[in-house]
């Protein structure tokens, strides 16, 4: 039994082995992991050292705990596991890792899959081990650690989708080789015969319904943390009992994948909870997990290294044959998924085409580190498999790991060079230097200003910005040299422009003057802008600002809803989101014009300067029609909201003020808490109303306002309200005549063959296919949103009898339509709805 306090201080001492072995690796040049491993390699194997010289019987002690620290396979999985696999998945950028779902699952599952099949059959002839021994192995090894390939491609500017299907794979590839191995080790020690069918539901079962619980538990946790107020150390407490909470109610009572639960909640968090958390207490959280994963990731690494003699044991020749099995077995499986299944994808636009030689990187950099270990340690620690599988799965799986580390994982970045990947291209070359050259030439105003306030010499000034104007004069004469064109300059201003929206955006939700729902979609929409500048230029650019004025696929849904089943809610709670979602991206557009003049004019120069000045007018007026267009159906909800919306802005603006005050130390602490709590944070939702009440569209008629209170209630019985979204074809030429339309509020336009013919409120169309039974004789379109009338064909003529007025003013305007139709071989006006 060890002594708790002399356990601690080991691990405080491989704490401070840690600190010190992360700067050494920069200076070397070495992944970190390589130098961890290296370190408790050499800790694992000292106590042999010692015996060897003699010393064993005085250094019994220290020996002991550094080879049976009391530190199992259950440690690794219960205590360090869910910290990792939470961290990953908090930090993950969800939505754009989704453009890329298609390679990414087929990188992480399939490859998780086909790894293990073609490992466990290249070793089944070899091993003297059952099928399913040899399948675990599979599985144990199928685990990648990308840490240092992704770090040579952001060194590199390696395109930032390929960066992420890197990440993403990992993410979901270490997930899926845990349920397989779990899976795998279930069938070993059930002695059941190997089912490929049974196999592979058993694994989807795990892994999905991890997935979906992990989803759960942490859209729980986001309403939870609405309790909070805003406490970042509570919700930075909630998360850390999420991670622990969820892994041990998916392993021990739904028998499902603990790992993929975790991860499930941890991108729940990092999707939603962006926009739900300031930005501040998100910083805080992802730093916190930060720091907590490094503690883990380090511990697990040198503690996983320092087993490593104990998982090798005795080695023989035989072994040595199959650990070059497995390493060539291992490659070709990964080549196999690069090579062959990965271009399907990129010809059918389900991925970003990657070069040869970035497949080649990610081959060579597919790294296996502590987690390999951990499992092959939870199969030496399992009692019901048999003395050789254990044998076997700890002596192969340590060799693979140690064989990555120290072959690929050192000679990782000579590969990269070989492959002529190692540079930044020469568009990311002179985004850099024209970054560096604003920030430089910023420094050098702010020295030279507080010369002046201070009365400083000129000398010294000079002295000073000398090396930053230097730089600055070499950054020009260098970016003139390099043949980039103006189209390509024009991008890098566009993702530039991009990227100070996303910043804009978040500042919204810092100072509360937008919903957490609009907060989402605006960053998701400026994540697609800088996709889209960075892949196309000025044409993707462009194609992203028109999606993120499209109708979502929440909107389509609930505008279905409404049309087959009545249902108004679902589209009144959308059409909200979006007066609200316009109405802050005009301001966010407004503020990227003073963005553009201020920074990109020194930058870019005036010719580039001009022309994202010229995108971002049009986008304004983009924006401006789209919201005029709510504006003027809605204008007392709309002045509702500029109203909540100048209130929360200067609630936040008094906020800030008293804690200035305070801060300052002008005001106590007491009389700043009760500042505090006199002040409302956030104002409820303003209860939205379409405006379908048949009566008050029926007042608004000029046609019908001569109707009493009898005859408008006999006239509401008859008439049907509908809502129409801009571009929605309301008729389709040639369909049956079965409704006449009175435009209470839009406009609509008929598509005539002489020309389109605009109708607006007032107006009615479709009465001359009732009147003369013919079919509809052209389409007819919503320009704008458009509340109508709605006069089915079984209603028109009682209608036309009960309301002679009506009757009246109808038959004249049809009367001169067919005489302004005549010679035609349509009558367009006449359409009406399908």
């Amino acid at each position: 039994m060890f002594d708790t306090a002399f356990v601690l201080l080991v691990i405080a001492a491989l704490l401070v082995v840690v600190g010190f072995c992360q700067p050494l690796a920069a200076y070397l040049k070495l992944p970190p992991p390589v130098l961890l491993a290296a370190v408790g390699v050499a800790l694992g194997g000292f106590p042999a050292v010692l015996s060897e010289l003699g010393w064993s019987t005085r250094s019994d002690s220290f020996a002991d705990i550094l080879v049976e620290l009391p530190v199992s396979s259950a440690t690794f999985i219960y205590v360090f596991l869910p910290l990792l696999v939470f961290e990953a998945g908090i930090v993950t950028d969800v939505r754009r890792t989704l453009q890329d779902a298609a390679p990414i699952l087929l990188l992480a599952i399939v490859a998780t899959l086909i790894t293990t099949a073609v490992i466990g059959l290249a070793l089944w002839p070899l091993a003297g081990v059952s099928l399913v021994g040899c399948l675990l192995l599979g599985a144990v090894v199928a685990t990648t650690d990308p840490a240092a390939v992704i770090a040579i491609f952001r060194d590199v500017g390696a395109p930032a989708r390929l960066t992420r299907l890197v990440e993403g794979e990992a993410l979901l590839n270490d997930a899926a080789a845990i349920a397989l191995f779990a899976v795998l080790l279930g069938m070993i020690v059930s002695a059941r015969e190997p089912d490929i069918g049974s196999g592979l539901a058993e694994f989807f079962l795990s892994f999905v319904g991890g997935g979906i619980l992990g989803v759960l538990a942490g859209r729980a946790l986001l309403v939870v943390i609405a309790w909070v107020r805003d406490d970042r150390r509570a919700e930075a407490t909630l998360t850390l009992a999420l991670a622990y909470g969820v892994f041990i109610a998916a392993e021990r009572l739904f028998h499902v994948s603990g790992v993929v639960a975790v991860l499930g909640s941890g991108l729940t968090i990092s999707a939603l909870g962006r926009s739900r958390i300031a930005p501040y207490n998100w910083s805080f959280l992802t730093d916190l997990w930060d720091q907590i994963a490094f503690w883990a990731r380090s511990l697990v690494f040198i503690l996983a290294s320092i087993l490593v003699p104990r998982l090798l044991g005795d080695v023989d020749l035989h072994d040595l044959i199959l650990v070059g099995t497995l390493i060539l077995a291992a490659f070709i499986a990964r080549i196999l998924v690069l090579f062959v299944l990965l271009p399907p994808l990129e010809f059918f636009k389900l991925s970003q085409p990657i070069s040869s030689a970035y497949k080649l990187a990610i081959t060579w950099g597919g790294l296996r580190g502590a987690l390999t270990l951990v499992l092959a340690l939870a199969a030496t620690e399992n009692a019901a498999l048999g003395p050789e599988v254990k044998r076997f799965v700890a002596v192969l799986a340590t060799g693979l790991v140690l064989f990555t580390l120290f072959v690929n994982g050192t000679t990782l970045r000579l590969v990269i060079n070989l492959l002529g990947i190692a540079r930044l291209s020469a568009r990311n070359q002179v985004l850099r230097d024209q970054v560096l050259a604003l920030s430089y030439a910023e420094v050098c105003d702010s020295v030279r200003e507080m010369a002046r306030d201070h009365a400083l010499a000129d000398s010294a000034v000079e002295e000073v910005v000398k090396p930053y104007q230097t730089w600055i004069k070499a950054a020009n004469t260098r970016d003139a040299d390099v043949r980039i064109t103006e189209r390509d300059r024009l991008a890098i201003a566009l993702v530039a422009l991009a990227n100070q929206e996303r910043v804009l955006v978040l500042e919204t939700r810092t100072d509360r003057i937008a919903s957490s729902t609009t907060v989402q979609v605006l960053l998701r929409n400026g994540d697609e802008l800088v996709e889209g500048a960075r892949a196309e230029g000025r044409v993707g650019y462009h194609r992203a600002a028109e999606a993120a004025l499209s109708f979502p696929v929440a909107f389509r849904i609930a505008y279905l809803l409404y049309r087959h089943f009545g249902i108004v809610r679902f589209l009144a709670d959308r059409l909200a989101d979006r007066v609200e979602l316009l109405l802050v991206m005009r301001l966010l557009v407004d503020r990227l014009l003073s963005f553009n003049s201020q920074r990109l004019v020194p930058m870019f120069g005036e010719r580039i300067a001009e022309l994202t000045s010229e995108i971002i007018e049009q986008r304004r007026k983009a924006v401006s029609d789209a919201f005029d267009a709510l504006r003027r159906q809605y204008p007392d909800y709309v002045a509702a909201l500029e109203i909540r919306f100048l209130r929360q802005s200067a609630l936040h603006q008094e906020i800030e003020r008293y804690r200035a005050l305070y801060e300052e130390g002008l005001i106590p602490q007491e009389l700043y808490d009760d500042l505090q709590r006199g002040m409302s944070a956030a104002e409820p939702r303003l209860h939205f109303d379409i405006g379908l009440d048949t009566h008050s569209l029926i007042e608004r008629l000029d046609l019908l306002s001569g109707l009493d209170e009898r005859q408008l209630d006999r006239v509401a019985r008859l008439l049907r309200p509908r809502f129409t979204v801009p571009n929605e074809r309301i008729i389709r030429k040639g369909d049956r005549g079965d409704a006449v339309f009175f435009i209470v509020s839009g406009a609509v336009e008929v598509a005539l063959p002489a020309g389109p013919v605009r109708l607006g409120s007032g107006e009615f169309f479709g009465e001359m296919a009732l009147l003369s039974g013919r079919s509809r004789q052209a389409d007819i379109t919503a320009l704008t949103y458009c509340r109508l009338l709605v006069l089915r064909k079984t209603d028109f003529e009682r209608f036309m009898v009960t309301n002679p007025e009506a009757r009246a003013a109808i038959n004249r305007i049809a009367q001169a339509r067919h005489s302004m139709n005549q010679g035609d071989l349509d009558r367009p006006t006449e359409a009406a709805s399908p």
